[in-house]
């Protein structure tokens, strides 16, 4: 099977798996976990922050985010299509007490200054203000879009003018920075903080980190406390994340598997294939008369695994454990199947 859902799936090679049973180890919420230490401080230098904090997954490095840039009942600015607002339960209303204003991105979910300043409010006798914007990138719901720098500061210069942090889910944002042909820090520096994944692209089995000031990750680590995302022996699963993060340059690997991918799928009649940016490829299959449902059971049954992006959307996620022959076979068996 050709597991195309997405590159969660990837399993930790035996490099990783070796550095996990050799870790050493000690409690992390005492701080006493070399392991842990290492891979923060190192985790932060990469993305050009003072200070970074472990957390066991992206979705509570963005709730952990959220909750700490703000004071409850504020609003927070998301754009439209983002994981914060679509893929995370409500978290910001749940967990921290957050109203959520939605804004409209472009074709590629990147929020204009002016749709910041028409959506921020002031705080007032009747209003809790605008607490907080949160971007994306890559975004995942427009395709894995690798926004530019230049657009990233723009906006955030903008919520800062109107004194407004800003938090950046860059859960992919290694697959960002290789598709611009920038440094991660690049894209980081404009914002307040950073939550970017050490699976996904990078391999590791568990965990993400949380970026920012040291004020910030300070009071960060009291809100991962909180959610129960304290940890105890957490440098043998923090180990695999600090080989992940030396994977980061391996990724235009999977773009191009991508863009192979892509070209294959668009040449099938009734298929209509969006020029992937990184790994991400959304095929449009209305063409072939079939649901998204219904042509991915239709290509399952050939080997072939993908997710449902709409209702006749379908993404493809390429990853490290997807070669050159993978792509081919996936191309075949989407071919037989329709």
């Amino acid at each position: 099977m050709i597991d195309l859902r997405s590159d969660t799936v990837t399993r930790p090679d035996d490099r990783m798996r070796e550095a996990s049973a050799n870790a050493e180890v000690g409690d992390d919420v005492y701080r006493e976990d070399p392991t842990v230490n290492e891979l923060e401080e190192r985790a932060a230098e990469i993305v050009g922050t003072e200070a970074a904090l472990y957390v066991p997954t992206g979705t509570m490095g963005n709730q952990i985010a959220v909750r700490t840039h703000t004071e409850r009942g504020q609003e927070v600015l998301c754009e439209r299509e983002s994981h914060v607002v679509k893929w995370e339960l409500g978290g910001m209303a749940q967990l921290s007490g957050l109203q959520v204003r939605t804004v409209e991105g472009d074709d590629r979910g990147v929020v204009s200054p002016e749709r910041v300043r028409e959506s921020y409010v002031a705080e007032d006798l009747h209003r809790p203000g605008t607490g907080l914007l949160t971007l994306e990138n890559t975004h995942n719901s427009k395709g894995g879009a690798a926004i530019e720098v230049e657009k990233i500061r723009e906006t955030a210069e903008t919520a800062h003018g109107l004194d407004v942090p800003v938090h950046l889910d860059g859960a992919r944002v290694f697959n960002a920075a290789a598709a611009l042909g920038v440094e991660a820090r690049e894209i980081v520096a404009p914002v307040d903080s950073v939550m970017f994944c050490l699976s996904k692209g990078l391999g590791a089995p568990v965990g993400s980190m949380l970026a920012g000031s040291q004020e910030f990750v300070d009071r960060a680590r009291r809100n991962r406390k909180l959610l129960g995302g304290g940890m105890r022996q957490a440098g043998i699963i923090a180990a695999p994340g600090a080989l992940a993060l030396e994977n980061r340059h391996r990724l235009t690997d999977d773009h191009e598997n991508a863009h192979r991918l892509a070209a294959g799928l668009d040449g099938i009649e009734g298929l209509s294939v969006l020029e992937p940016e990184t790994n991400i490829v959304l095929v449009d299959c209305e063409g072939t008369g079939h649901t998204a449902e219904e042509f991915l059971a239709a290509v399952e049954s050939t080997g072939v695994l993908g997710v449902a992006f709409g209702e006749y959307v379908v993404r493809f996620c390429t990853h490290w454990d997807v070669d050159d022959g993978d792509v081919e076979e996936a191309i075949s068996a989407v071919d037989r199947a329709l």
